[in-house]
């Protein structure tokens, strides 16, 4: 049974670097005093309070698909711990989340991780796990509006997938959307997504950082609403992840979560929801996280590096920003990443790590995922080939839990996929598979179908 909107939880915008500075969640803030991060805290006194480990675990149990709204998305069947100010007829839901955690036990026996499971985030509703952080967003200024709020529009930058989701909850809550995205950069079906939402779609001559300096000067009139994962609302939506793989593993974690790392959000997002399960009660231990990056758009690995051969932890002074060069991984080619400080600051609370991948490599792992029954965006694939490069060096071991995230949808990435198997990449494809060309006779048909199957079963 659903209890009725309780009252007495709160969350607020609080500075990272100084905790005596604090906002409302409806302020249109982004940023500190000092230009620094702000993060959302919640009462934690509060949380206890209102119910112990076992009553959080029997409720968001007891919250399915059957729920009523919207109680039955991935996100708001934890509404309690997202955003407490809201009410259930404020949230805009487009039944986000809930993604399955899709066994992947053959191509992991086939890198040494036999139990290794993919969390198939692209399989929310618009293709990718960015609708998780949208929801929280939209919702909250939705709220806002509806109490005279003179919000003109939501904004972001994006590469791609955060345009998508942004344009889609901002259709659902009537809410005016404009989008940046660097020409030429992005995947077609990336771009049409905000196109057909209705969203303002403007395509700037510069790759991701631009764009992100292009929005920042817009979003300085507060009318104009910044949707980008600077804006902490978003990481409370995508936090929730963490919160489905404690479900998933009966309240307990995996060993290791893999995750590609672009703007790095996705880092902090899935550290902050593991360390608020374990300071509820909810879960005993914190998993290792490992941001996984393309080679060609890696600038915490290089600071990573840096930091290691240094002998000392990975801190702010071993960054720095790096032109983000032309990836296969488009959706992470982005060199000067916003959430750098809670990404490092996550990495340092999970014992995590940073692996990077080449093309060749991502391209390789996607093919060979594929090919044991997974349809890999390459984003995920760079995920895929850091396990296995990390399974190789030992660093992870066969016993040991292994949950990649699945950042978007397959399908979004086709084009890579179509290149790949035509060989027309700028490596081999070594598990290309071609179509096999035959006339229209019947018998013939026939006969040349086996004897490419014996070839291919050979």
């Amino acid at each position: 049974m659903q209890r009725a909107h309780d009252s007495s939880l709160s969350a607020r915008f609080q500075a990272l670097d100084d905790a005596s500075e604090s906002y409302p969640l409806d302020s249109v803030v982004y940023r500190s005093r000092s230009g620094g991060l702000l993060e959302v805290v919640h009462d934690q006194a509060a949380l206890n309070a209102a119910r112990t480990p076992a009553e959080w675990k029997a409720l968001f149990d007891s919250r399915t698909t059957r729920s009523p709204y919207p109680y039955s998305s991935g996100v708001w069947s934890k509404l309690e711990l997202v955003q407490p100010h809201l009410a259930p007829s404020d949230v805009v839901s487009l039944f986000e989340g809930n993604a399955h955690l899709l066994p992947a036990e053959r191509f992991g026996e086939t890198i040494g991780l036999p139990r290794l499971a993919v969390k198939q985030c692209g399989t929310t509703h618009t293709g990718s796990f960015k609708d998780l952080g949208m929801t929280v967003l939209v919702s909250t200024v939705h709220a806002m509006v509806k109490k005279g709020a003179n919000i003109r529009a939501l904004a972001c930058a994006s590469t791609g997938d955060t345009s998508a989701a942004l344009a889609a909850y901002g259709a659902a809550a009537g809410i005016p959307v404009v989008v940046l995205l660097p020409r030429g950069k992005i995947s077609t079906a990336q771009l049409l997504q905000p196109i057909a939402h209705g969203a303002l779609v403007a395509a700037l001559d510069t790759d991701f950082d631009g764009c992100m300096r292009a929005v920042a000067e817009l979003t300085k009139d507060p009318s104009i609403y910044l949707a980008n994962s600077m804006n902490s609302l978003r990481i409370e939506g995508q936090k929730t992840l963490s919160y489905e793989l404690a479900q998933d593993f009966a309240w307990s974690v995996p060993d290791w979560v893999l995750v590609p790392g672009g703007n790095l959000g996705n880092v902090s997002a899935i550290a902050k929801g593991f360390i608020e399960l374990l300071e509820l009660g909810l879960i005993e231990r914190l998993p290792r996280i490992a941001c996984c990056q393309a080679e060609r758009a890696n600038p915490l690995y290089r600071a990573f590096v840096r930091a290691s051969e240094q002998l000392h932890p990975l801190s702010e002074a071993d960054y720095a920003p790096i032109e983000a060069q032309k990836t296969l991984a488009s959706a992470i080619q982005i060199g000067a990443p916003v959430s750098l400080p809670k990404a490092i600051a996550a990495l340092a609370r999970t014992d995590g790590l940073v692996e990077q991948a080449t093309e060749a490599e991502l391209a390789s792992a996607a093919a060979r995922a594929d090919r044991t029954g997974l349809y890999t965006c390459p984003h995920t694939a760079v995920a895929l080939a850091c396990a296995e490069k990390l399974a190789a060096r030992g660093v992870i071991s066969k016993e040991q839990s292994v949950v990649v995230v699945s950042t978007a949808h397959g399908l979004k990435f086709s084009e890579f996929k179509q290149r790949y198997h035509e060989g027309t990449l700028e490596f081999a494809s070594d598990f290309a598979n071609a179509p096999v060309s035959l006339g229209n006779d019947p018998t013939r048909v026939s006969e040349e179908l086996h004897r490419a199957l014996d070839r291919f079963r050979a």
